[in-house]
């Protein structure tokens, strides 16, 4: 019996590494990358903890090497699924009950092994197989992944520790039990942690998970499970499920076990997800928690006080790291026509510095994208923006996918802020501008706030207080995360929770306990030292 009260201490941010030419790390992650690149691997499912092999194939294949194969891996079927949730619902007693300290000791032992002995390996997996820099990598599968494991353990202190208040006549207290069956999780192509905190948030505070990882992650995803295992989550815990969207959805979905989705990905899918829980509603045995971050149109909007080259940099740094393909990546720019031709000579100079090509090579800044199918749904965009008469291509715009899924940093100058660029999200290395007069600033905030259905990130480059309150104020709704004086990405667990509303998802902020709480049911104990023995009370005299 455990008889003490521990608290888990807020932890320090994991290190980024440089990875600077003739570093140590650079050297070792350069060895890692060459064995993951001359080695093809088979990939199973792996169910109850065992592997699983359908003989039903798919393969991996490097963004910017597309007829480079890194691995084969066994696809779902509707009955290996159904396997999967029978083996959640077998673990779920057991861990379940599982004191929280147990399960918060096994994620700090996770967090360990990713900064060292997973480190290479999930981050050359990360850049082969999705395309990331070595920079963006480490920040990614490596740092922000352990931020996760460790700071949940933290937070899962802080939930726990919250009682209700007992007088001298009664005990009252709260059980934060898990939900009762399983947290299905579909996880992204764009962030390795993600798919880490997807299933590591659910489990820490004692659920089970059937996991679908995205087809174009599968690589460090399987690396990311074998990482939990020899940390020691148990047999059925989190079950590894790769394969088609639909067939495993519909499997999981007409599960009267199915607790709860924990999703990262695309609006259309995630509207999907709640119709067809809502069609089902009389099948389950609870109400589905669903918790959800999708898409963003994420902006960055100049005042006429703006330093030009810090504006740059933003967008720079914001649009075209990981190719435009992060969730909070810069994708439209509202800028003061004073301040343009300065910030548009900033900007070419900075794109005509970088170098783009192939991950192998580590000083490339862009890489490719992430496949065939995003390739070409951008460059119709691009192509056609070309030749448009309400917008202009004044960088980049060019691309080739006979070796790689390669598209230059572009950026679109129109003259509608509601062209096409300004509205749809692209998930690409295009950032569209749309210019405006500057005493027309409180105007064209309400134009932000109005033009896109999503709000997920955005940023205020302002050297003027009230004209950054003015933006706070009018673009309240407009993003979860907001930024002043930055580029709106690059959240960290702890510092910024992470999430937006309207079309952006369900906003439960990840890195933060107000996630943890969305994986609890609480129930209320209440304990009265001395029952009455009389019904009357005095009132009736």
């Amino acid at each position: 019996m455990n008889n003490t009260t521990f608290f888990f201490e807020r932890p320090k941010n994991e290190v980024v590494m440089g990875y600077a030419p003739n570093s140590p790390e650079r050297d070792s992650l350069a060895i890692e990358l060459e064995r993951q690149y001359n080695t093809v691997i088979e990939i199973p499912l792996i169910i109850g903890g065992k592997e699983i092999k359908t003989g039903k194939m798919g393969k991996v294949v490097m963004p910017t090497e597309h007829n480079h194969v890194l691995a084969h891996y066994h696809m779902a079927t509707a009955e290996t699924v159904e396997m999967a949730i029978k083996a959640s619902i077998e673990a779920h007693d057991k861990w379940s009950k599982l004191h929280w300290i147990e399960r918060c000791s096994i994620m700090l032992k996770a967090a360990e092994l990713l900064s060292k002995k997973y480190r290479n390996l999930l981050n050359a997996a990360t850049m082969l197989g999705q395309g990331k820099n070595p920079y963006q990598a480490e920040i990614d599968s490596a740092c922000e992944a352990i931020d996760f494991l460790r700071f949940n353990a933290y937070f899962a202190s802080k939930i726990y520790a919250q009682q209700p208040i007992s007088d001298n006549t009664a005990i009252n207290r709260l059980e934060y039990r898990p939900l009762e069956g399983f947290v299905y999780t579909i996880s992204p192509f764009n962030f390795t942690a993600i798919a880490c905190n997807l299933n590591i948030a659910p489990v820490i505070m004692g659920n089970v998970t059937v996991w679908k990882p995205a087809t174009t992650a599968i690589l460090s995803n399987y690396y990311l499970m074998k990482l939990f295992k020899e940390a020691g989550i148990p047999d059925g815990v989190i079950n590894f499920v790769p394969g088609s969207g639909s067939v495993i959805s519909e499997a999981c979905f007409a599960s009267k076990h199915l607790a709860g989705i924990h999703f990262t990905g695309s609006t259309t899918t995630f509207n999907n997800f709640w119709k067809q829980i809502g069609d089902n509603m009389r099948i389950y045995d609870t109400y589905p928690k669903i918790v959800g971050e999708t898409g963003g149109k994420d902006f960055i909007f100049a005042h006429k006080t703006t330093n030009p080259k810090e504006l740059a940099v933003a967008i720079v740094r914001g649009a075209f790291e990981y190719q435009g393909q992060k969730c909070s990546a810069a994708s439209r720019g509202y800028i003061p026509q004073a301040i343009w031709e300065e910030t548009l000579v900033y900007i070419k100079e900075m794109v005509a510095d970088i170098k783009q090509g192939c991950v192998r090579q580590m000083s490339n800044y862009v890489n490719a994208v992430i496949d065939e199918k995003a390739f070409d749904t951008i460059m119709k965009y691009v192509e056609r923006a070309k030749v448009s008469p309400e917008a202009k291509v004044v960088v980049g715009g060019k691309a080739d996918k006979s070796v790689g899924y390669f598209i230059e940093p572009t950026i679109i100058l129109t003259t509608n802020p509601k062209y096409e660029t300004m509205e749809t999200e692209l998930f690409g290395p295009v950032f569209t501008i749309y210019l405006y007069d500057g005493e027309k600033y409180e105007e064209t905030l309400h134009l932000c706030n109005t033009t896109s259905p999503f709000a997920l990130t955005g940023s205020i480059f302002s050297n003027d207080r009230y004209a950054t309150e003015k933006a706070l104020d009018i673009l309240r709704y407009a993003a979860g995360n907001f930024y002043i004086n930055d580029k709106p990405t690059g959240a960290v667990v702890g510092n910024q929770p992470f999430g937006g509303a309207r079309a952006s998802g369900t906003n439960d902020k990840a890195g933060s306990e107000l996630n943890l709480y969305r994986w609890v049911s609480a129930r209320c104990v209440k304990e009265t030292l001395i029952p009455p023995t009389d019904y009357r009370y005095p009132f009736m005299g």
